[in-house]
């Protein structure tokens, strides 16, 4: 817990400062990236590990930014779609690559088959859980 305290601190500290975000901005855009097209917010909570109220507030603020967009499903408008617009995907990349170099920093200590175990580890823990 320490190590991914440390570690998330480290990351907030740096986005707030060169990028002036968030953390959990990071991580909604960086869902949105990966997925490559719009997504429900039901979906997007699911993904992050948060409520749609959470998740809510965080898609707000990037919608104001011009960095997302909502879409209401035609087929039912209680579904909201979102998604990347293209000034969102530019931003995110240049995060992207400069969130990659610090994590590489971050764990330059460690090499790779070091990594590999911590995350084969971490995988085993994780499946572990989900059978309780």
């Amino acid at each position: 817990m320490r190590v991914t305290r440390s570690t998330e601190n480290k990351l907030r500290e740096y986005l707030r400062i060169q990028h002036d975000t968030t953390l959990p901005r990071f991580d909604v855009m960086a869902a949105l990236f990966r997925e490559g097209g719009p997504l429900k917010m039901s979906e997007l909570s699911k993904m992050l590990l948060v409520s749609n109220g959470n998740a809510s507030t965080i898609v707000n603020r990037l919608e104001k930014d011009g960095l997302v967009t909502r879409t209401p499903m035609p087929t039912d408008r209680r579904v909201v779609m979102v998604d990347l617009t293209e000034l969102g995907r530019t931003q995110f990349e240049t995060q992207a690559k400069c969130h990659e170099a610090m994590i590489n920093d971050i764990f330059s200590g460690l090499g790779h088959e070091d990594l590999d175990l911590i995350r084969d580890l971490l995988r085993r823990a994780e499946a572990a859980q989900r059978v309780e």
